[in-house]
């Protein structure tokens, strides 16, 4: 069974923290086409994601997508474009590009600051989970399978990609991958915040994950 993980409360939480006082740069036509905001990573334009390249972790968009780099054992790295969201519908691509596949990636949703969000994750070895942050609780709080990762044979497992898609509406949370509903749970602590992508990994290595077609709608 997959191991819970600790949110180290040093340097990711410092470093991300600095970032958004300064805020991202300002969003450029990333909303339209239907959806409150998109983002091919393409470089065409600037949809205000926190780019960073720390000793623990890196998120850097480039070559068409958002990499995210999760270097330190039980540390999660993330990066946020700026925008503010109560009820949306999250869609992504994932894939693991390297590194042990005892990890776990995925999409956020109502961040509000670097302690307190809802988190929708995959795993490179066939887990998934519903989680949150929240100020006060130094680990992360799994809101599925009795508090810990459940295994899925819909996820594909080691450098496939996934499709990744978290539902937050009202105090609903729902984990679809790859067209399949794994989970629903409720939860009334966050109802208003930020969307995000995010990484980390359990065993030590470089934790590699590359976003791609990322889509926020409403529900």
């Amino acid at each position: 069974m997959k191991r819970s993980f600790l949110l180290l409360l040093t340097s990711t939480l410092l470093f991300l923290a600095g970032c958004s006082m300064f805020g991202p740069p300002e969003p450029e036509g990333c909303e339209g086409n239907g959806f409150l905001f998109e983002d091919d990573f393409s470089g065409e334009r600037n949809c205000g994601w926190v780019e960073y390249e720390e000793q623990g972790g890196s998120a850097q968009v480039e070559n068409g997508y958002l990499q995210i780099t999760s270097r330190e054992k039980g540390q999660f790295w993330w990066s946020n474009p700026g925008k503010n969201f109560s009820d949306s519908v999250i869609s992504v691509q994932a894939r693991q590009i390297s590194g042990p596949d005892d990890n776990a990636f995925g999409a956020i949703c109502r961040y509000q600051s670097p302690e307190n969000f809802y988190m929708f994750l995959v795993s490179g070895d066939g887990y998934y989970a519903i989680g949150k942050f929240q100020t006060g609780f130094e680990a992360i709080q799994y809101l599925t399978g009795e508090g810990t990762f459940v295994y899925s044979d819909v996820i594909n497992q080691g450098t496939g990609i996934n499709e990744i898609r978290a539902s937050c509406v009202a105090n609903e949370l729902s984990l679809t991958v790859n067209g399949i509903l794994l989970a629903t749970v409720t939860d009334p602590t966050f109802v208003t915040g930020d969307v995000g992508l995010g990484v980390t990994t359990f065993q030590q290595g470089n934790s590699i994950i590359q976003f791609d077609r990322l889509r926020v709608s409403a529900p």
